[in-house]
C-alpha cells in the first residue's frame, strides 16, 4: 500500500482512538465541530484544489506514494484525510486543556 495513504489511515485512526479513548471531549457529537470541518474543507478544495491541479501544479506527489484517487479536481484524497486528522487533533487538544483549565481553576 503507498506510504502516503496508509500515513493518511494511520493519523485517522490514531485521532479517532485518541479521542474515544483518552480525551473523550465528545466533539464528535458537536454539531459546532461538523459545521468547522465543513468550512475547513471548503477552504481546502479551494487551495489544495489549485496547488495539486495536474494541468499546472505547484504541488507534486510521488504516484507510487498515494492511492492515485483525485476528487475533486485534481486533489489527492489523502489530502482530506490529513486535514480531517490535523484539525480534528488540534480541537481535541484544545477542548482538553480547556476542561483541565476549568477543574484547576474551579
Amino acid at each position: 500500500m503507498p506510504e502516503y495513504t496508509v500515513a493518511t489511515l494511520a493519523a485517522m485512526v490514531v485521532v479517532v482512538l485518541a479521542e474515544l479513548l483518552w480525551a473523550r471531549t465528545g466533539i464528535f457529537t458537536s454539531l459546532q465541530y461538523w459545521l468547522a470541518l465543513g468550512i475547513m474543507f471548503s477552504f481546502q478544495v479551494l487551495v489544495d484544489g489549485w496547488l495539486t491541479k495536474l494541468s499546472a501544479p505547484i504541488v507534486t506527489y510521488h504516484p507510487e506514494q498515494m492511492s492515485g484517487i483525485r476528487f475533486p479536481w485534481d486533489i489527492p484524497i489523502e489530502d482530506f484525510g490529513f486535514g480531517f486528522a490535523l484539525i480534528t487533533a488540534c480541537l481535541i487538544v484544545w477542548l482538553r486543556l480547556g476542561r483541565r483549565e476549568k477543574e484547576h481553576t474551579s
